[in-house]
């Protein structure tokens, strides 16, 4: 009889321990079930069972001069409430998984907000990602907690087998966010914030189209825009968020919309970037070729 030698054996039994750290990892973290395309719905899903998986991504941006028109109080949480560090910029509601036939899923199962987990993306997040209220959200695991945790725990849960992890989700977010900035594409079709302007929807609509080939939607409140949303394909190249996206665009605006001012807007919107430490962690090239190929190889032994 032959026998392996000790240091193949060792080496087996790493294998196997790592192939079993890779099943926890798919089946626990990623929230996917041996069904493949199901992710199981978290602790603060409705029901429970399974959501099948998102069709597309969505952007929402929200207008903080809009935002801020109905702010009644101040805390240390409300971005309304210091002007002058607020760029006049459209900034982040959050970054959602869709369906196609209008609904959503939402609270996969996953790890719970940890802020640490994106410290270094912090310094981008407050300027651009910013809560514009008081109100502190319920997250999916029955307790409040910031703006970032909801977005999270609702949505960035969801985004699974695009998005990995917290860390990988926020630093998407900023990198779409920032390659197609609808605040420069407005500013420069002379759609610039005024407490007395009116500009035409479809003008606004246009320049967004022209810029990135997809129809966004659009929210007002009253006749202020409040939110402007681009959707996305999984690779991230823009499509339209609906199949009538232009009477979904208009349906709560009307024919002539404003842009509240909100403090100073003289900032130059070219000066939105990423810095080189943030950009160079880029989602696309940040991950190890290492991890990447034990992670393939783990999905396709465990899935």
């Amino acid at each position: 009889m032959t026998f392996l030698p000790v240091h193949a054996i060792v080496n087996l039994r790493m294998l196997f321990l790592l192939i079993g750290a890779c099943c926890i990892l798919v089946g626990v973290n990623g929230g996917w079930d041996e069904e493949v395309g199901l992710l199981r719905r978290g602790g603060g899903g409705a029901g429970g069972g399974y959501q099948r998986e998102f069709n597309y991504f969505k952007l929402s941006l929200q207008w903080p001069g809009t935002y801020c028109r109905r702010t009644r109080r101040c805390c240390s949480s409300n971005a309304c409430c210091s002007r002058s560090n607020s760029p006049p910029v459209f900034t982040i509601h959050g970054l959602w998984t869709e369906y196609n036939d209008g609904t959503w899923p939402s609270c996969c199962s996953g790890k719970a907000f940890d802020e640490r987990e994106i410290s270094t993306l912090l310094e981008p997040l407050r300027k651009y990602w910013p809560s514009l209220s008081c109100g502190s959200p319920r997250s999916c695991h029955h307790r409040k907690g910031p703006f970032w945790a909801h977005e999270w725990e609702k949505h960035g849960t969801c985004a699974y087998p695009v998005v990995h992890d917290e860390y990988e989700f926020f630093l998407t977010t900023l990198n779409v966010y920032f390659k197609y900035n609808v605040t420069e594409v407005l500013f420069e079709a002379g759609y610039v914030p005024s407490d007395s302007e009116k500009y035409p929807l479809g003008g606004i609509i246009s320049s967004i189209e022209n810029a990135f080939h997809a129809t966004p939607e659009l929210t007002c409140s009253g006749d202020a825009l409040e939110e402007l949303r681009i959707c996305f394909y999984k690779n991230f190249e823009p499509r339209d968020c609906a199949r009538d996206t232009s009477a979904l665009s208009r349906g709560s605006c009307p024919q002539y919309v404003s842009l509240p001012a909100h403090g100073s807007w003289v900032l130059s919107v070219s000066t939105m970037r990423l810095n080189d430490q943030d950009q160079a962690r880029n989602v696309k090239v940040g991950v190890p070729h290492l991890f990447a190929l034990w992670t393939n190889v783990c999905i396709y032994i465990c899935v």
